[in-house]
């Protein structure tokens, strides 16, 4: 595996690059960064140059000045410049939930680099019919890591959206295992301070992405909690239906082995991989 750190505007981006053939950015989501997708991407680097990275102001991709809200567009380009640096060929683009918002920006925006995108779970909120209540809970969410910090935020988020924690405790983890715990814990604080709300007011351009083969995919253990529902929204509008992975909203860190296969197997199916 090679790791380097790309210069970005405004942030340093930390990546990751294992494997051989066609390009895969997988973008992480929320509080995470690439060590979530490390068992997916073992699996992957057999028929793939598998690209993962941490997210601006996430784990080891500092921000250069002040913090501020982040946007979409912004993480997009990130995509968009790693992609140029690691490789001149279109490239496979998976995302999931606040990473999938970012896949569909970048399909959008630079449609000549993306072969095909896989969006797992995009939360955009102001989709749904009750876009209104989503929100007015988001900032619920939001006020209360301000005033009361990131442990009540998360219960009330993980609460109210039927989520399960990212990374389920099982015993005494291995170091290395405990320090990726540490630097995503580190990251809901961010998550919730500078993206929650931004990030699920993003609309997608759906003229753009008429131009690029783009599959929607959601949990089969998550039918009927938001970020599923809105990527169900983002199907309808592009004329598709939800394709389904095995697991929840975080699948991939349950059973990396699946997920894996089954991504392959839509790659192969949908996008045209070999």
């Amino acid at each position: 595996m090679k790791t380097s750190t790309l210069e970005v505007s405004g942030a340093s981006i930390y990546y990751e690059v294992r494997g051989e053939g066609p390009v895969l950015l997988l973008i992480p989501g929320g509080s995470g960064d690439a060590s979530g997708y490390t068992l997916v991407g073992r699996v992957l680097a057999d028929n793939y140059t598998v690209v993962t990275f941490d997210p601006r102001g996430n784990s080891r991709s500092a921000i250069h000045g002040a913090l501020r809200d982040q946007r979409v567009e912004e993480h997009a380009e990130d995509a968009h410049l790693l992609l140029t640096e690691v490789g001149a060929e279109p490239a496979y683009v998976f995302g999931s939930s606040s990473g999938a918002l970012v896949g569909l920006d970048l399909a959008a925006r630079h449609p000549e680099q993306v072969r095909g995108l896989v969006a797992h779970e995009p939360p955009a909120a102001t989709l749904l019919p009750d876009g209104e209540r989503w929100m007015a809970f988001l900032r619920e969410v939001h006020d209360l890591h301000q005033s009361e910090g990131a442990a009540p935020a998360m219960r009330k988020f993980a609460e109210g959206m039927g989520l399960r924690p990212q990374f389920e405790a099982q015993g005494e983890p291995p170091p290395q295992v405990r320090e990726m715990l540490e630097r995503v814990g580190a990251n809901m604080e961010f998550f919730f301070a500078h993206e929650i709300l931004s990030f699920s007011r993003y609309v997608p351009d759906f003229d753009a992405l008429r131009a690029v083969p783009v599959v929607l995919a959601g949990g089969e253990e998550s039918r009927g909690q938001m970020p599923y529902l809105a990527g169900a929204a983002v199907a309808e509008r592009l004329g598709t239906q939800v394709v389904h992975f095995p697991g929840d909203h975080v699948g991939y860190t349950a059973d990396p082995l699946a997920f894996a296969g089954r991504l392959h197997e839509v790659l192969a199916k949908d996008l045209g991989a070999s």
